[in-house]
């Protein structure tokens, strides 16, 4: 049986199902947002935007916009954490190529899939983050920024996503933009009211 670690308690079991559960969450939640046709913020939100413009899928621009974080992650979160959010980001983007396969809708309120990708994306971003992971790009950035100072990474997350929406007010229908910030909120605030080191005790 793995010895749990002195940091958080956790043994490498319960990292390994903490992490894949809030990698499936989220591709989830991805699913839903583009079966939708919507977008969302963060660097998700980035590959999202670049998968429509350019025609590639979004496993692979998720993937290769999150490379220039891995360094940043490295020097100033260690390297178990930069290894579980490379594993992470890695394993979302080859989700985000399954399930299309596996789950197709035959109708989705526009709505209620932005709801849902907040809700969902936002608890598995929880998930990975209670068990030192993320999904890389401005989550490193995010997390460091409160681990620093004790601004909350949900809001940091906020921001940068108001910035990305005003971007994609140039690109997208007005309705695209207003649906895809409803999921944004819902999954800000998860992160912004749920994310909180000093909650985080193990027993």
């Amino acid at each position: 049986m793995a010895e749990p670690r002195e940091d958080t308690g956790h043994t490498w079991l319960d990292d390994l199902q903490g992490i894949s559960l809030g990698v499936f969450l989220a591709g989830l939640g991805l699913h839903l947002l583009t079966t939708v046709g919507l977008i969302t913020g963060q660097t998700a939100g980035v590959a999202v935007i670049a998968s429509y413009l350019t025609g590639y899928s979004f496993g692979l621009m998720f993937f290769l916009i999150n490379l220039p974080f891995y360094l940043l992650a490295w020097r100033r979160l260690g390297v178990e954490f930069t290894l579980k959010s490379l594993a992470s980001v890695t394993a979302l983007s080859l989700l985000t190529e399954v399930i299309p396969h596996g789950m197709v809708f035959e109708y989705l309120d526009t709505a209620l899939g932005a709801i849902a990708f907040g809700a969902l994306t936002g608890l598995g971003l929880l998930a990975l983050f209670r068990h030192n992971g993320s999904l890389g790009g401005l989550g490193v950035v995010a997390l460091l920024i409160q681990d620093s100072t004790g601004f909350r990474a949900g809001w940091v997350q906020l921001i940068f996503d108001a910035l990305v929406f005003g971007i994609a007010f140039l690109i997208f229908p007005i309705w695209v933009v207003g649906y895809s910030l409803l999921g944004a909120v819902v999954l800000n605030l998860i992160i912004a009211i749920n994310h909180r080191r000093d909650r985080y005790v193990a027993t």
